[in-house]
């Protein structure tokens, strides 16, 4: 017996309202009750649930699929209620799928799954609508023809013919199974109808949707009447200034060819504005169509409208995000630099793990030819962005910054804006050159334009007044130089990340002058590897003797002195002459020595101090005369000294008085003489209080004609009490006492933690000593036979000390025997 007489033999011993067919699932439909459908079967299952309805009556359930996507869905993956259909034909395609074109009958439920190899076979239930005619029932199938037939005029897509077939059908079950699958309502909302049993319940159902689905209906077709009216308006726009143009044609006013007009308003569409700046572009486009094109203000409007369309609004270049690549560039380019250097890698490092970092501000401070200004052309080269650069030193008008408002004639955008049109991205990296250079007049105050340009918080929203709209600065990476951050204000230097270059030692000039100026002034000069050829010594007698600052500007500039020469040379001789740059070959190319070098003082001297001051420059010796005339107790500070300086000269004197039993000196002694202090180079103004031990070193030792050590330098501020307090700058500073040959310092004792900043082959040739009273300076610095006994007594001073190698005392000093020329 075969396994369809097995189920037809079961199917009679069944009740009459419980049956047992094959069940075809569905995706994405649900088939209503006296719905008439086509349906397209593909799947092995389904064809052979198909073929045994087609053999066994024709009848087959047609329930829906949960999810859609499932290819082989199990009894839990079905919708428990269904429709029991009927096959009305069935249709073999050539790709071996069915058409099939059913027609539901009733609502079902699915009771069982009875096991079946081939296909899902079912035991169902019928489920039975058990609603009585009543008023209320006749009342909602009315509203329910009335609501479906405002549906369809608003809805395209169902034929007005529907409107007739809804309105012939009587019966409430089939009528609202009739509207509910001609709405357009998601899978499980129909689902959720067809298990609704009683008809007065889907007819409330239907009406709820149905109201909903007319108010979307409606709401799309008021959209579609305004789009339509716009249309109509636009190209009425277009008609009526085509007439326009032909009229101005006519006229003479306009040439053949596209106009002006359409140019601007196609480089428009392309144009990525922001949605402020668009909406003002097409407000003066709008305007200036109105316009005579030889009126002036058609001038100002066209140009407002270029300026606009040609700023790179959103147009960002690609970051290279790569650490050890951009290490490599910054090596390659220049040599040491390594707090910049580092500062910018981390940007870059975070920048990478950040899907939006703001611009960093960094603010780059050394002397000048240390390399500021290329270091941020390498920085433009390690990020792939572009490089632009904007001078404001100088700078006085703060519409240099933010523009010109356009009521004036000849008005434009900033710098600021001006760059980012050249550099064409709105993230390059920026340089504003040399930031401490502005001032200020009658027309404004620079640096606080700047204040919002160089504030992370501010500067996505910058307002210049030409453009009169916000434009996004966040994204730029702003490096400002500077010499010294004396001249930048404190509001603008609290928005910066101060990094500080300080000057190049002997060995690193040595180096950047190997691998950079020498190769490039070879270059440039015209000459080969082979015609010229630099020695180590060479380059340090151009660096010691013709050149004395912090950078390697003026080491350039001697270097490209002695290419031209041998460029000379070799014009006169032929391409195959070659020089060795030595020593004496410098002094023969470029002249007498323009500096000492390993010369110090002969000999140490009364009242002469080596102190160390610090300029934009880098380090500097700074030497202190001290000279005691007869006169009425005055103090004489000459030199161009600034206020800081004289008060710190006053303080050392006060200090000098108040030790002066110790020092031996007799009471009231000041008051028959006279004390200059004086720094020479009197036309370079010096100030600061780093001189304070420096000049009362100087003090004490003309008063006593004990002389200073000409091997030592020193720097550090004095109190009145004798204490030495710490000073900046005192890698430079140590530098600068190590071109000047000399290899001992006196420090504060505070500034022991700076040490770690000076090169560690400056600091292994150097002895620092480190103090915290002027006691122990004087003991240091003073040519003494004991410096332990020079404060032996309080109250007398013990002369014994410093006597002459020939057994004499030394006489009490007097004002002729202090001088110092």
């Amino acid at each position: 017996m075969t396994e369809e007489t097995k189920i037809d033999n079961q199917n009679n011993n069944l009740p009459a309202s419980v049956s047992r067919v094959p069940l075809l699932p569905l995706r994405d439909i649900i088939v209503f009750p006296f719905m008439v459908v086509p349906l397209y079967v593909g799947r092995e299952k389904s064809v052979k649930a198909l073929e045994y309805a087609m053999k066994n009556g024709k009848d087959i359930l047609l329930s829906a699929q949960k999810k859609a996507k499932t290819n082989d869905p199990q009894p839990e993956d079905i919708y428990e209620i269904g429709t029991l259909g009927k096959i009305k034909h069935l249709l073999r395609l050539p790709d071996s799928t069915v058409k099939v074109l059913v027609e539901g009958r009733k609502r079902v439920r699915i009771k069982e799954y009875i096991d079946h190899q081939d296909f899902f076979f079912c035991e169902i239930d019928d489920i039975a609508d058990a609603s009585k005619d009543s008023p209320e029932k006749e009342a909602l199938v009315r509203q329910a023809q009335k609501s479906f037939e405002e549906y369809v005029k608003l809805n395209k897509n169902i034929p007005p013919e529907m409107i007739m077939s809804v309105t012939n059908i009587e019966q409430a079950s089939r009528l609202a199974d009739t509207i509910a699958a001609h709405l357009t309502l998601k899978l499980k909302d129909k689902q959720e109808i067809l298990e609704i049993a009683h008809a007065e319940d889907r007819l409330e159902k239907l009406l709820s949707r149905m109201q909903s689905e007319i108010e979307i209906l409606q709401i799309e077709k008021r959209i579609r009447s305004r789009v339509k009216k716009q249309m109509e308006k636009t190209q009425k726009e277009y008609y009526l200034n085509e007439q326009l143009s032909a009229i101005q044609k006519e006229l003479g006013e306009k040439e053949d060819g596209k106009s002006e007009i359409q140019e601007i308003e196609d480089a428009l569409k392309e144009k990525k504005l922001s949605k402020e700046a668009k909406e003002k572009v097409e407000k003066e486009v709008k305007k200036l169509k109105s316009m005579s094109p030889m009126s002036a203000e058609a001038t100002v409007v066209r140009n407002y409208i270029d300026w606009m369309i040609s700023l790179p609004w959103n147009v960002l270049s690609n970051d290279k995000i790569d650490t050890k690549q951009a290490q490599t560039t910054l090596d390659r380019d220049h040599y040491g630099l390594e707090k910049a250097k580092k500062r910018i890698v981390e940007y870059l490092a975070v920048q990478k793990l950040v899907d939006h970092l703001k611009g960093p501000i960094l603010c780059l401070v050394g002397p000048p030819g240390v390399g500021k200004t290329s270091l941020a052309r390498s920085i433009a080269d390690a990020t792939n962005r572009k490089f632009v650069k904007m001078s404001v030193g100088g700078m006085r008008d703060e519409a240099e910054i933010r523009g010109h408002r356009r009521t004036y004639i000849g008005a434009m955008p900033g710098k600021i804006i001006q760059s980012l049109k050249k550099a064409e991205t709105s993230n390059p990296v920026f340089l504003i050159d040399e930031i401490d250079k502005m001032s200020m007049d009658f027309r404004g105050d620079p640096s606080a334009a700047l204040l919002e340009v160089l504030d992370p918080e501010q500067n996505h929203s910058f307002g210049d007044h030409y453009l009169d709209v916000d434009y996004d600065l966040s994204k730029v990476m702003f490096v400002a130089t500077a010499n010294s951050l004396s001249g930048i204000p404190r509001p603008l230097m609290d928005r910066m990340e101060v990094i500080s270059l300080s000057g190049y030692t002997e060995e690193e000039k040595l180096q950047i002058a190997t691998k950079y100026l020498i190769p490039k002034q070879t270059k440039e000069n015209g000459l080969t590897d082979k015609n010229i050829t630099f020695t180590e010594v060479g380059i340090q007698e151009i660096i010691r003797r013709y050149t004395k600052e912090a950078g390697v500007r003026n080491l350039e500039r001697e270097i490209s002195s002695v290419s031209r020469k041998v460029a000379k040379d070799v014009v006169e001789h032929g391409k195959e002459f070659s020089k060795t740059i030595t020593q004496e070959v410098v002094q023969d190319l470029l002249g007498i020595p323009k500096y000492r070098y390993g010369i110090a003082e002969q000999s140490s001297q009364v009242g002469l101090t080596n102190g160390l001051a610090w300029t934009e420059m880098g380090g500097d010796l700074l030497q202190i005369e001290v000279t005691v005339l007869p006169g009425k107790g005055k103090t004489i500070l000459t030199g161009k000294l600034g206020e800081v300086m004289q008060e710190s000269a006053q303080a050392a004197m006060s200090y000098i008085r108040s030790r002066s039993k110790a020092f031996g000196l007799k009471d009231h002694f000041y008051e028959k003489i006279d004390i200059h202090v004086h720094a020479p180079e009197g036309a370079i103004p010096k100030d600061g209080p780093s001189a304070g031990i420096t000049m009362a070193t100087s003090i004490a030792s003309a008063l006593l004609k004990i002389p200073v050590r000409r091997d030592i330098a020193m720097t550090g501020e004095i109190t009145l009490r004798g204490k030495v307090l710490p000073i900046g700058g005192l890698k430079e500073k140590a530098m600068a006492a190590y071109r000047g040959t000399i290899r001992e310092i006196i420090v504060p004792k505070e500034n022991e933690k700076d040490l770690k900043d000076i090169p560690q082959n400056i600091r292994d040739d150097m002895k620092f000593h480190l103090v915290e009273n002027a006691d122990e300076v004087l003991k240091i610095a003073l040519e003494v036979s004991r410096p332990e006994d020079l404060f032996k007594s309080e109250d007398q001073f013990n002369f014994e000390l410093f006597e002459n190698t020939d057994g004499e005392k030394k006489k009490e000093p007097t004002s002729e025997d202090s001088v110092v020329h």
